[in-house]
């Protein structure tokens, strides 16, 4: 028995589905022991990088004349092809239909119709793999010699005639269900009001479902506090572990519900594909900004964390488009902000949570369209127009396993931050405040005063006292730690802070945090995709828009209430 393991270059799959095909086939062939390797190409550069037995080609069954046009540019006469129909439910959804056998017997390759999500044709599939892998190479397939000819329009028309001897076609204006239900949720008009609603109801419910659980580790929170200040002899290690570590580090924690809700919600919606109907429903403007609506995905990654929304940028072709792109993805409200916004909601909005939190979401997209607006006039980014989005992924049931994976790696990256970085500037800030006098009752004579005086003249037209200034200086290295510094300033009692600021001031200050400086990672991450001058300026114009953004809240907030 030979050792030879074949391996199989897998193209042609929709950036969604490649994995799971690619991985179902090579979990196939290993269960009935055939030595197989299925390896994705992802360009045509890549898969002629490679040396491989047979080339699987998946061919989108709803865009037939286009996808097989691809196929010359695959192999060449010496190499080996198999076909699989992918979505063919949707070709006979619109009342077509295909001849696959005499599909197969023209083009001189084996065909096969294959669907993940309904689990058919996987099994007949690798046979079919199997079988071309241990055959000959052979010259004889028409398709090879059109391609032989070097001649693409002669190929064209021999694709053409072959898919109109095969091809049956119903009634041309009829549309599928999925086409009707993309024509609502992509209207401008329909789009944006189910956008809207699907957005109000998730925020929402992190507040309304949220909400018990939150004041359920506040107790907790609260409980420990009582149990260090009642056992523990006063001091400065007891005033350490009470007002340092458990109400800074413990004041995020309690947001940990919310966080678990809200991504929830964000991950279903990336999952069922609503995602990329959101990016084709705002591609219009985006457009306008002299973007593709693919620009826009990224920009929704960054609601989970701006760096590998940065690097998910890399995939878009033109240069000015993908660096501009990746200079916007700092305005959406990652997952760090939302523990301070939880934060400053619960205690200064409790009336209005779920609007305010979608207010903060909303103008992060706002000024990101107005930077591109901007920008897109500069020389840097000046170009031509670009053309839209023109096609969108199928529907899919959200996997389960993939819901939790998205949530548990929130979960994970945000207790790991708490625990590490969180807790460091916790310690730190703690010290500041505790000495040099060492009782934090004389809070005005800490080191912490002195600094956060000396930049309050800065912060005091945007409605900041110096303690308000000290916790955005500690949300440099992470956004977290902003809540954790803002709840030790003020103590474990939120009526306190409360009765020290007003909610035009809050929400100001709230505007600042989504606004300034991301933070340390997603800085490096635009210095090494980009370059330092553009990280550099990142910082600037980050921090200079914030103050301005919060002025103008502070002032307008000021004269309205």
């Amino acid at each position: 028995m030979s050792n030879h393991t074949y391996r199989i270059g897998v193209i042609g799959l929709p950036q969604s589905g490649k994995s799971s095909i690619t991985r179902r086939l090579q979990e196939m062939a290993d269960e009935a022991g055939k030595k197989m390797a299925f390896i994705e190409s992802h360009d045509l550069d890549e898969l002629h990088g490679h040396s491989f037995d047979v080339v699987l080609q998946v061919v989108d069954s709803t865009r037939l004349e286009e996808s097989l046009m691809l196929t010359p540019h695959i192999v060449d006469e010496k190499e080996k092809i198999v076909l699989a129909l992918s979505r063919y439910d949707l070709l006979l959804d619109s009342d077509h239909s295909l001849q696959i056998g005499k599909f197969s017997e023209l083009l001189g390759v084996p065909v096969t119709r294959v669907s993940i999500s309904h689990n058919y044709g996987l099994e007949e599939l690798l046979e079919s793999v199997d079988k071309v892998a241990h055959q000959e190479a052979s010259n004889a397939h028409p398709v090879y010699h059109a391609w032989e000819q070097k001649d693409e329009e002669a190929y064209m028309g021999y694709v053409h005639g072959v898919l109109t001897q095969t091809l049956n076609h119903g009634h041309h204006d009829k549309k599928t269900r999925i086409e009707i239900i993309d024509d609502i949720l992509t209207s401008p008009i329909s789009g944006s009001i189910i956008l809207a609603i699907i957005l109000g109801v998730t925020f929402e419910c992190t507040f309304l479902l949220g909400g018990p659980l939150q004041d359920w580790l506040q107790m907790g929170v609260d409980a420990l506090y009582e149990l260090v200040q009642t056992h523990m002899a006063p001091g400065w290690l007891q005033s350490l572990l009470g007002d340092g570590i458990i109400i800074g580090v413990g004041s995020l924690l309690t947001a940990l519900p919310n966080i678990i809700i809200l991504f929830f919600f964000l991950s279903i919606m990336e999952d069922t594909g609503y995602m990329a109907r959101v990016a084709f429903l705002t591609d219009g403007l985006m457009h306008r900004l002299g973007l593709h609506g693919r620009s826009f995905i990224p920009m929704l990654m960054g609601f989970d964390c701006n760096v590998p929304a940065i690097m998910a940028a890399k995939d878009i072709p033109d240069p000015k488009e993908r660096a501009l792109t990746m200079l916007m993805v700092p305005f959406m409200s990652c997952s760090a902000r939302l523990p301070v916004y939880v934060l400053f909601i619960s205690i200064f909005f409790a009336d209005h949570k779920a609007l305010v939190l979608m207010s903060l979401y909303l103008l992060g997209i706002l000024c990101s369209f107005a930077f591109a607006l901007i920008m897109k006039h500069t020389r840097w980014f000046r170009k031509p127009e670009v053309d839209m989005v023109n096609e969108l992924p199928d529907f899919h049931l959200p996997s389960a396993k993939s819901i939790l994976g998205h949530i548990w790696y929130r979960v994970s990256d945000f207790l790991h931050k708490i625990s590490t970085i969180v807790l460091f500037a916790s310690i730190i800030i703690w010290a500041l405040e505790y000495f040099p006098s060492g009782d934090l009752q004389m809070l005005e004579e800490s080191w912490l005063a002195a600094i956060g005086q000396w930049i309050e003249p800065v912060m005091r037209p945007l409605g900041f006292d110096w303690k308000l200034s000290v916790c955005l200086m500690t949300g440099l290295p992470a956004k977290e730690a902003i809540g954790s510094t803002f709840a030790m300033l003020y103590g474990a009692n939120s009526a306190a802070a409360a009765m020290s600021l007003t909610p035009v001031s809050a929400y100001a200050f709230l505007v600042f945090t989504l606004l300034y400086f991301p933070c340390v990672a997603t800085i490096a991450t635009i210095r090494r995709e980009l370059n330092w001058k553009w990280a550099t300026f990142t910082v600037v114009n980050s921090v200079v828009l914030a103050w301005v953004m919060a002025f103008v809240v502070n002032l307008i907030g000021n004269m309205i209430m």
